[in-house]
């Protein structure tokens, strides 16, 4: 009697046996502790909030510094030059061909007056200053949208001024004059710069699991480890949650590391200097990690499921790298194509997490329902992975390498 309940117990605790297993076992594989621990969840953040920086000062100090303009026909327009050179700018030489020297990238922003300006003013007529610029260089956007608005400035000042010489109110015209009210706050502004963040972390949790999954099934399968492991009298469901606890612990303490690590450094990006207010703290963090902990299962799952179809490590690691772009579809429409969240969209794997952590950045929180939308839906898709890698280790063929 005594036998078979000790060998009911060692069968009860044979998951718990893999999972111990495997993770020592990987603890001392080099590549699984790099990927895992060290690329991804610590340089990955210190890499992204140091570019973040540095794109945030240079931009500032490129509002704070002297801008040169090459201004051609200066010598007609010597008020609005003037004027040019009270908010900034500095007129550099004239070039040859403005619309070629912004297409060489020579200059960031060129300006050019027509010859006749001088005749049309005094003739009380509009005149027309050329605007050469790129609009495929982002970096230069801030330096157009400064010489257009002190131009514009311009424009209006002596605009009204005729006006008051004609016995006229400035505000003739203009009869309508829009009261902008723009709604957004700081935090939410940070998302304009912190799109890409929900991308981050969940190829964190990808990567972080990763070898782990290649190396239990494939690479196992390899090493011809995996068949011996089949042959002892425990069902296959128990080896194969022993793995996906494996590879969801390594997963879940890649994730864990990361967020600490943008909840350290993300307090030094100057956020704050662009109008913006960006919160990575610990309570930024648990809802992350809330919102992630049934991904952690599906994606263990999904990968194990495809290492299964792999006879060797290398041709898993070629399946898994596609895998990889599948995180990048809802990243890339919610950059690309923006689309008002509806309630059914937090049970879309992916698509939930990464609406969800969007929604912290803004500072709205991420209320009850839709935290339950996304855990339920993305579990259900975790379950049905889960059960369906089951069924492939009940296969013979999976045992089998070569």
């Amino acid at each position: 009697m005594s036998t078979v309940m000790a060998s009911k117990a060692r069968r009860a605790g044979t998951a718990f046996t893999v999972f111990l297993k495997e993770v020592r076992e990987n603890l001392r594989d080099r590549r699984t502790l790099t990927s895992a621990f060290l690329t991804g969840p610590l340089l990955g953040p210190l890499i992204f909030v140091m570019l973040v920086s540095m794109q945030v000062n240079r931009e500032l100090d490129k509002a704070d510094q002297p801008l040169h303009v090459p201004v051609i026909g200066a010598q007609y327009a010597p008020n609005l030059v003037d004027a040019l050179k009270e908010g900034g700018i500095v007129p550099d030489t004239p070039v040859a061909d403005p619309g070629l020297a912004v297409h060489k990238q020579d200059a960031d922003v060129a300006l050019r007056i027509a010859a006749d300006y001088g005749k049309a003013w005094r003739k009380g007529e509009p005149v027309q200053v050329e605007l050469f610029y790129d609009s495929s260089r982002r970096d230069t956007a801030g330096a157009v949208e400064r010489v257009s608005r002190l131009v514009e400035t311009y424009a209006r000042q002596q605009g009204a001024m005729r006006l008051v010489a004609r016995g006229l109110s400035p505000g003739t015209a203009w009869p309508v004059q829009v009261a902008r009210r723009d709604q957004a706050t700081p935090q939410s502004r940070a998302v304009l710069m912190f799109a890409m963040l929900p991308y981050f972390f969940i190829i964190t949790l990808f990567m972080g699991g990763m070898y782990l999954a290649i190396d239990l099934t494939a690479g196992e399968r390899e090493r011809q480890s995996l068949e011996p492991l089949f042959a002892n009298p425990v069902a296959r469901w128990k080896i194969l949650v022993g793995k996906l606890a494996a590879i969801c612990a390594f997963s879940l303490a890649s994730l864990a590391i990361t967020l600490l690590a943008f909840a350290v450094v993300g307090r030094f990006i100057p956020a704050e200097k662009l109008g913006m207010e960006l919160d990575l703290g610990w309570h930024f963090a648990g809802t992350v990690l809330l919102l992630m902990l049934p991904l952690v299962l599906l994606l263990a799952a999904l990968q194990t499921l495809v290492a299964a179809f792999a006879k060797s490590y290398r041709e898993a690691q070629t399946y898994i790298s596609l895998l990889l772009m599948v995180p990048l579809i809802p990243s890339a429409l919610l950059a690309f194509l923006p689309i008002k969240a509806q309630a059914w969209m937090y049970a879309v794997p992916l698509l939930g997490q990464n609406l969800g952590i969007m929604q912290q950045l803004r500072g709205d929180g991420v209320s009850g329902e839709q935290f339950a939308l996304c855990l339920a839906g993305t579990l259900a898709a975790a379950l049905v992975a889960v059960g369906v890698t089951a069924q492939l280790y009940r296969s013979e063929k999976l045992a089998i390498s070569g």
